[in-house]
């Protein structure tokens, strides 16, 4: 029961930061928190959609250092902050940065297609993997993560790809063996998220 409460009050700290993508009236800029989540949520594991018709699982990203972002292609402010932060964490590695792959997965289905999604986290530079798939997919690997987000829906007789999304905006660490480590709340000074990082590095070969 203790466990129970602790991984709430964790996974709390981060969805308190929820959302709505309409423009945000400006708000006070609150520290990083990093937490240490070690067994306490599963592994990484998910079998998705990415550009050129390709279907991504966490094979592919074995061996490396995964920050793991939940978001959407149409966020106004959390997800373009949060990726050009990532980015910057990237370039402070040197020539680490290849043992750190970035995964934005959409919770927007609807409008994100994977190029759409590939060429929106291209633009950042930070060799980030777009990922989407059906809304169950989605739906799926969320609760597994607890991650919460809603979509809202359309108003009667509106524009059917005009509505808002509301997201958690957390960053999950995954070591190289795809063992959880961190949940990080979106780090305003990446040299916080990147000192753990560094702990858990794989080896150079």
């Amino acid at each position: 029961m203790i466990k129970k409460t602790l991984l709430c009050s964790i996974l709390a700290a981060a969805l308190l930061h929820s959302v709505p993508a309409a423009a945000q009236e400006p708000e006070v800029t609150k520290p990083s928190v990093i937490y240490k989540i070690t067994g306490r949520l599963p592994d990484l594991k998910f079998s998705l959609n990415g550009a050129q018709n390709k279907t991504i699982t966490e094979k592919d990203v074995k061996g490396k250092v995964v920050l793991l972002f939940f978001g959407y292609a149409s966020c106004p402010d959390i997800c373009p902050t949060t990726m050009a932060q990532l980015s910057a964490l990237k370039s402070m590695l040197g020539n680490k940065a290849n043992s750190i792959q970035i995964l934005f997965l959409s919770v927007d289905p609807h409008r994100d297609t994977p190029e759409i999604l590939q060429a929106y986290v291209d633009a950042f530079d930070n060799g980030a993997i777009g990922l989407t798939g059906t809304e169950k997919q989605i739906a799926d690997i969320a609760r597994r993560y607890r991650v919460a987000y809603q979509i809202e829906k359309p108003q009667p007789g509106s524009d059917p790809n005009n509505y808002e999304v509301m997201h958690a905006r957390g960053i999950y660490v995954f070591d190289a063996n795809g063992k959880v480590q961190f949940l990080a709340s979106d780090s305003e000074e990446p040299e916080m998220l990147l000192a753990k990082i560094r702990d858990i590095l794989p080896p150079s070969p």
